[in-house]
């Protein structure tokens, strides 16, 4: 949705990289309003078009597209999107917290797609849920298309990349890194209940507003994963009115 940064050149470097000099490598840019469930996060979202260019460029794309809006809507944006219904993955966490959210990436990335026909289509792991999301959209309905996840890009203090990190004062920034400590601290933790409370309260005296912080099965989203599946820490919590999310890995 544009506002580049390195996590995201990291999607492009590896597109770059298994297409070789015979693929093309095109990045979409668009601030999706269907996937915003509150106007004025929507309106808040950056907008940096040429910098964003300049990045995909010296990154490898061969082509950076900003689709309008009548493209992918040709009858209008609706108000309201059809529903998704993908069970766990559409119904729990960022979806119980931002309803019709996976709605709107559905329908954008389905016409995305649509349009561009890649074989291949590049997603960060740090949105894990939407990775999880999309990955079931493609087995269902693009069963030639390739979903190649990428690793987080994190800064040097831990905090995973995003575009909502501009929105931090110097202060919150500091702070920032507090969300992917809890998750590290949950994901080593054997009882993982008491843990889970125990950085929750952490965050929360510190200033944080926590809306969920637990242990899922990373395919499902599930919480209380079964024994031997593999598993993820998944957060999303506020700071100074800036919304993060982040996840982990649960060593195996």
């Amino acid at each position: 949705m544009g506002a580049l940064h390195e996590g995201h050149a990291d999607l492009i470097r590896t597109a770059r990289q298994e297409a070789g000099r015979s693929g093309h490598v095109v990045v979409s840019i668009y601030v999706n309003p269907t996937q915003f469930n509150d106007a004025a996060d929507f309106e808040a979202y950056p907008n940096t078009r040429e910098a964003d260019i300049r990045m995909a460029d010296s990154a490898g794309a061969d082509a950076v597209v900003f689709p309008r809006a009548e493209e992918l809507y040709p009858g209008g944006i609706p108000e309201r999107v059809d529903p998704v219904d993908y069970g766990g993955v559409t119904a729990l966490w960022e979806a119980a917290h931002r309803p019709g959210h996976f709605d709107g990436v559905v329908a954008v990335v389905r016409a995305l797609f649509d349009q561009v026909e890649p074989d291949r289509a590049y997603f960060g792991e740090k949105d894990w849920q939407q990775l999880a999301v999309v990955s079931e959209l493609v087995r269902r309905e693009f069963p030639d298309l390739i979903i190649v996840p990428v690793p987080t890009r994190r800064e040097a203090d831990g905090l995973a990349m995003s575009s909502r990190n501009a929105r931090l004062n110097e202060a919150e920034r500091k702070g920032a890194p507090m969300l992917s400590a809890a998750l590290a601290a949950l994901a080593e933790a054997t009882d993982t209940m008491t843990e889970a409370q125990r950085q929750w309260d952490r965050l929360e005296e510190a200033g944080w507003s926590v809306e969920y912080l637990a242990v899922v099965d990373a395919v499902t989203l599930k919480p209380d994963p079964e024994f031997g599946r593999e598993c993820r820490v998944i957060g999303a919590a506020q700071i100074g009115g800036v919304r993060l999310i982040d996840n982990v890995a649960v060593p195996i």
